[in-house]
């Protein structure tokens, strides 16, 4: 399986690659104001309106910083029932991918009710890598919060 790897400070992450649909440069945001905490904003994707979390904000509780090495990751967010929405995601240096099964992750030994999208963790010469779960990175009232239609579904 390949994932893409990432750092936020010190720490490096891991997001399959299958659930990625295009890797894109920092852009400007529109600020949503009174928004949740980690959400950067929004930004037109050929027509569309896409949020926009910022994951060093989310789990360190700082903006990601604005290298050229810092990227807005693109991936489709599917829920348990089925649907799927476009989500961004900062992070700090997503240069790299590896490949690795899914059985070389083990549980980190910390079970975080407060943060669930954090995975199994493998190692390699970096030292930890932990796997970043999309499908349970925002809480069902964010999600509610981001993707209901006017109508209310």
């Amino acid at each position: 399986m390949l994932f893409l790897l990432f750092q936020l400070g010190k720490d490096t992450y891991a997001l399959e690659a299958s659930h990625i649909r295009e890797i894109l440069p920092l852009v400007d945001l529109k600020a949503i104001p009174l928004s949740p905490h980690g959400m950067a904003g929004v930004f037109n994707y050929h027509g569309t309106p896409v949020p926009v979390i910022d994951l060093c904000e989310l789990m360190l509780k700082h903006p990601a910083q604005k290298r050229l090495s810092t990227r807005i990751i693109l991936v489709d967010y599917t829920k348990a029932n089925g649907t799927t929405h476009l989500l961004g995601l900062i992070t700090e240096k997503a240069t790299e991918t590896m490949q690795r099964e899914p059985a070389d992750f083990v549980a980190s030994g910390l079970n975080n009710a407060h943060a669930p999208y954090l995975g199994p963790v493998t190692t390699d010469a970096r030292g930890f890598i932990q796997w970043i779960k999309i499908a349970q990175l925002l809480p069902e009232s964010v999600h509610d919060l981001l993707f209901k239609d006017p109508e209310g579904n």
